[in-house]
């Protein structure tokens, strides 16, 4: 499918994320790389990634998926939020597409072969924005004995999540916080979205675990870390994997300090108590 429709006065709605975009002809969307280009919104990092590496999939993080193997992790430019803290802004908040060299879909699954990985990843930006060029890549790799993996803030349109049903086969999805108003106007999205989709996910089948980044003054506090918890544990499973990750200084967020191991080790037993079984600490080097 299209995943965008004309709307009115030249206007193309963008059916890619829950923003759903209603795009002037000659502009782009909110995530700064899908464009009204007349009669069509162009995704227009489709072939172009800004990252590619080989990483073990624990770095994803996932820990209950594939353990021990390689995985062929791409991503491209742009996002749909707008988050200060985030850590890997040079990517995901920059509209600078390197042209270099174009990866054709068969050129990716081919790469992953050749280095033997069991899985490709869309990871690093918002992969979400780039939907159309994963699902052809993720076609390709299905066919030739590879899984697919996103690593996603969750915000996926309504039209995507169903047409990721069958073709990824596993997620990890930032819970970042659990407050609505902190969602909307520090990240750019809407928590009741990304609580729907995570129960969509669950629902159908696909691997999910969970990542919540822990910000110093942002989202530390115990009521909102026992509110993620619970949702986790009371909507999704208990089973569900839970990684509790540290936060350093980055991007706009210099003046933070790092999060302390205590207050990882706390929401740690916050989850426990919640009923969680699976929780990882991430981000923490040798410190614990």
């Amino acid at each position: 499918m299209n995943f965008y429709e004309p709307t009115s006065n030249d206007k193309i709605k963008c059916l890619l994320c829950g923003h759903y975009c209603n795009i002037n002809e000659g502009q782009v969307g909110l995530c700064k790389v899908n464009k009204n280009v007349g009669d069509k919104i162009e995704c227009l990092v489709y072939g172009y990634p800004n990252a590619i590496n080989i990483d073990p999939i624990e770095k994803k993080p996932l820990y209950h998926f594939l353990p021990q193997t390689k995985t062929f992790s791409i991503g491209t430019v742009g996002c749909n939020f707008h988050c200060s803290f985030c850590q890997n802004w040079q990517l995901s908040q920059t509209d600078k597409i390197n042209k270099k060299q174009y990866y054709s879909p068969q050129n990716i699954v081919d790469l992953a072969l050749h280095y033997k990985c069991e899985s490709i990843s869309y990871t690093y930006n918002e992969p979400t924005i780039f939907f159309p060029y994963i699902k052809d890549i993720a076609n390709l790799a299905h066919h030739n004995g590879l899984k697919n993996i996103m690593v996603t803030n969750g915000f996926e349109s309504s039209e995507v999540r169903t047409s990721m049903v069958g073709l990824i086969d596993a997620l990890n999805v930032d819970l970042k916080s659990f407050d609505e108003k902190y969602y909307k106007k520090n990240l750019g999205g809407k928590l009741d979205v990304i609580l729907d989709n995570l129960k969509f996910f669950v629902k159908k089948g696909i691997h999910t675990e969970i990542t919540t980044l822990i910000v110093p003054t942002q989202n530390d506090s115990e009521k909102e870390l026992e509110e993620i918890a619970s949702f986790i544990a009371n909507e999704l499973g208990s089973d569900i994997v839970w990684h509790i990750s540290a936060f350093h200084p980055d991007y706009k967020e210099m003046d933070l300090p790092r999060t302390s191991i205590e207050i990882l080790k706390k929401a740690r037993e916050i989850g426990y108590r919640a009923g969680l079984k699976n929780i990882y600490l991430g981000n923490v080097g040798g410190l614990l």
